[in-house]
């Protein structure tokens, strides 16, 4: 059987925030589009892991769980068409005649006039509960992509960054208990974060480690230090390992785990481009915002190398209402 062959004038490898929004900017260009992503949702790493987790740094959005920053992004981009080709990888890029060549995990080529790469931090797989992982799925979890889950439970956060705080924050009014085990006395996460969860009654284990989960078919305790503690919820935030995957190998100019691109976000090969966390340059700062507007760039100097006498400059949303 033949391979599936997808024809578009603009592909985007990664389906998160900032892919979502290149997705929108190139609809509003009138460019069909596909977006990729090895994920079976779209919303990248903020919908897989921190969809309750409330968003505060999106302009003129004082404050936005991921879901629903996600949701409004995903409304935007299907206001155009835009395709979406889900669990399935990018793996290989290629070249026919100047026009880049996409090739998936199952065999599909994507035929396209760029590419823009928005892969954010690449693939990431959660650093493991080194005690405890046969409890995998039976109680012990890395992420929360629903909260109600853990309703009425004894939860037990391990780690001391950002997302094991907001996600007791998060948990407090639904659980029914919540410790946090951090096996240092200071936190990775923002002291304010830190003191809302004081105040809000979650207990604090800290200079220990969760050594040894016990239950039968679920996970019941959790042994801390010389103690056992309920825990029929038990939240893994170690952190994550992230890596390009097979983008690192198409010859691609990197720095680190990071793409190297111009002012247009173009990088080394032709008619590829790349914004958000994945790209570096002079002066980056990785923030979600930063990354709508490269992507923005990106996006509109690809309009334009696919079509000359186009403007750069797309004209303003509000004209076309």
């Amino acid at each position: 059987m033949q391979p599936t062959t997808i024809h578009t004038d603009l592909a985007i490898v990664g389906a998160g925030p900032t892919g979502l929004y290149g997705a929108f900017c190139a609809g509003f260009r009138g460019l069909s589009t596909v977006l990729i992503d090895a994920l079976p949702q779209v919303g990248g790493q903020i919908a897989a892991l921190y969809p309750e987790k409330v968003v505060r740094d999106v302009a003129g959005l004082p404050g936005v769980t991921g879901r629903e920053l996600v949701e409004g992004l995903t409304a935007q981009a299907d206001a155009f068409g835009t395709r979406y080709v889900l669990e399935r990888q990018a793996v290989g890029l290629g070249d026919d005649d100047g026009r880049p060549q996409l090739t998936l995990s199952d065999g599909t080529l994507i035929d396209a006039g760029a590419v823009v790469l928005t892969a954010g931090i690449g693939t990431f797989t959660p650093r493991p509960l080194p005690a405890g992982e046969e409890f995998l799925g039976r109680g012990l979890s890395y992420f929360v992509p629903d909260l109600g889950v853990h309703a009425d439970r004894h939860v037990v956060v391990v780690g001391g960054g950002d997302s094991a705080i907001d996600w007791a924050n998060a948990l407090v009014p639904l659980a029914r208990s919540v410790t946090v085990v951090h096996r240092r006395a200071r936190f990775r996460a923002h002291a304010a974060s830190v003191a809302e969860a004081k105040r809000a009654g979650v207990a604090f284990r800290v200079n220990c480690e969760v050594t040894r989960l016990v239950g039968d078919d679920w996970v019941s305790h959790a042994q801390v230090g010389d103690d056992v503690l309920p825990a029929t919820s038990v939240i893994a935030a170690l952190g994550f390992v992230s890596d390009l995957g097979p983008l690192a190998e198409w010859g691609l100019t990197l720095s680190g785990r990071a793409i190297e691109v111009d002012r247009r976000m173009r990088t080394n090969l032709p008619a590829v481009y790349a914004a958000g966390d994945v790209t570096e340059y002079p002066g980056k700062v990785r923030l979600m915002s930063v990354g709508f507007g490269e992507v923005a760039t990106a996006v509109n100097n690809a309009a334009v190398a696919l079509d000359p006498d186009a403007s750069l400059f797309p004209g303003h949303s509000t004209e076309t209402v």
